[in-house]
């Protein structure tokens, strides 16, 4: 095959342009502030499960939920082992925490609401809880949430992980200001075939300064 000057000239343009395309940067995942309840008292029990506690025969009350992440750097690459803090409210809008007790809300014993993790070799995490409900604060409602402190090789990056079609997401103080507002909105997914009776989501984490 005869191959002239231009088609080598417009072949290198075309590789050129693929390299590019694999080389742009992600948009970081929006931070959020940590809030006034991250966990000062923890049980004992923080593994990937909130909605047991070991040594405790009943479940949680709520919804199920499982959420499986992912986090990646700016070039897409995973992150591995890193280390991940969440907690979150009951599925009656009560934190186990000294601060939060002037909520009318009832605690529930049998939920753990904090957990720790670290990533797989893929950047991947996984957790299973109970989806967090609503609630009200002095300077506005708060949509349903869970609270994320996510430290990387050399990144942290403290968020909150939110869920779609919530009607409250709109006018939810912290949301509504996040810029990009959609990285912080996880993606609801089929149900897993082993957990059929909770709801499923994927929320991916790009940890980066841009």
């Amino acid at each position: 095959m005869f191959v002239t000057r231009r088609h080598l000239v417009v072949g290198a343009a075309a590789v050129a342009s693929v390299s590019a395309a694999k080389a742009q940067k992600l948009v970081p995942t929006a931070g959020q502030e940590m809030g006034p309840f991250y966990p000062i008292l923890r049980l004992a029990d923080h593994d990937a499960d909130l909605t047991r506690v070991k040594g405790r025969n009943a479940t949680a009350m709520g919804q199920p939920i499982n959420v499986i992440g992912r986090i990646v750097d700016l070039r897409g690459n995973p992150v591995r082992n890193a280390q991940l803090e969440l907690w979150q409210c009951n599925a009656a809008g009560r934190y186990d925490h000294p601060g939060d007790r002037a909520n009318p809300a009832a605690l529930d014993p049998n939920f753990q609401g904090f957990a720790r993790l670290a990533t797989d070799r893929d950047g991947q995490f996984k957790f299973r809880s109970i989806k967090p409900k609503d609630y009200n604060t002095p300077i506005g409602v708060r949509t349903p949430h869970i609270h994320f402190d996510i430290r990387g090789p050399s990144d942290r990056l403290v968020t909150q992980m939110y869920f779609p079609g919530e009607p409250l997401n709109d006018v939810d103080f912290l949301l509504k200001v996040a810029e990009p507002r959609e990285s912080l909105i996880a993606e609801a997914i089929d149900r897993l075939s082993g957990d059929p009776q909770a709801l499923a989501f994927r929320w991916t984490v790009v940890l980066g300064l841009g």
